[in-house]
């Protein structure tokens, strides 16, 4: 047995042999064949690399969007569900709303925290509004736009009067959250999945699509509500929420 390992050794132990076989004395034909099975050899573990990258950044891919909430189940009772919703006190939702209004349209994105009562309501990157909060109570509702802050007695009105579109706050805290306003009656429509799609309250229509589940309850991604009188449309995508603000 040699001292030294020869090169066809060396190369054997690095290239599996039923891939490639190496043999001595090989004439200048064989030699061109070695070659070109080498090449080959070489272009399919090239590519066997770049299918395994590929798969990496699938797998990355994947397991970035998974975490999106799942969709939501059957319902088994609206009632149910509909008490548990309403025992929400806090909670918290982010995404984007678009605005048409008076044949405007304005795209901010949301941020909407609520704790029982008190709310906070931040509007922001769209080209009149730069960051706004709107921060409301039971006594008394503020609009803090930079180094100016004004008070009025409705969310409604200040952001009407500052941001020139009408968004109705009052309501929504009840219609994102995917129930009526318990202060006048609705009408409810459900699908084959025993889950709330449409809500006709007042003037408005609400639509819910893209139901998904947070722990028991199932949360809407997209909002839609429409006041056909005079076109005004909000719709809200892209909705992620937290409804564990209780506990941090």
């Amino acid at each position: 047995m040699p001292l030294h390992p020869t090169p066809e050794t060396l190369l054997a132990s690095i290239i599996p042999l039923p891939l490639l076989t190496i043999e001595t004395a090989a004439t200048p034909c064989d030699s061109r064949r070695m070659r070109s099975a080498n090449e080959k050899l070489l272009s399919s573990e090239s590519r066997r690399c770049q299918v395994g990258i590929f798969c990496l950044i699938i797998a990355g891919l994947l397991g970035a969007c998974s975490s999106l909430a799942p969709p939501a189940p059957q319902n088994s009772e609206w009632s149910v569900l509909r008490q548990q919703l309403e025992a929400m006190q806090s909670w918290q939702l982010r995404g984007r709303v678009n605005v048409r209004y008076n044949n405007k349209s304005y795209t901010p994105r949301i941020q909407w925290q609520q704790n029982g009562l008190n709310f906070s309501l931040r509007l922001w990157g769209t080209f009149n509004t730069g960051n706004t909060i709107v921060k409301g109570s039971p006594d008394v509702v503020t609009l803090e736009q930079g180094d100016t802050v004004l008070h009025a007695d409705s969310p409604e009105q200040l952001i009407l009067e500052q941001l020139g579109y009408e968004l109705p706050v009052s309501y929504l805290r009840y219609w994102v959250r995917g129930l009526p306003d318990p202060s006048s009656q609705a009408e409810l429509e459900f699908n084959e999945m025993n889950q709330l799609v449409r809500l006709q309250q007042e003037d408005w229509i609400v639509t819910y699509a893209d139901l998904r589940q947070y722990g028991t309850l199932s949360m809407p991604r997209r909002v839609e509500v429409i006041r056909p009188v005079d076109a005004v449309r909000l719709r809200f995508v892209g909705l992620s929420w937290n409804l564990d603000l209780d506990r941090e």
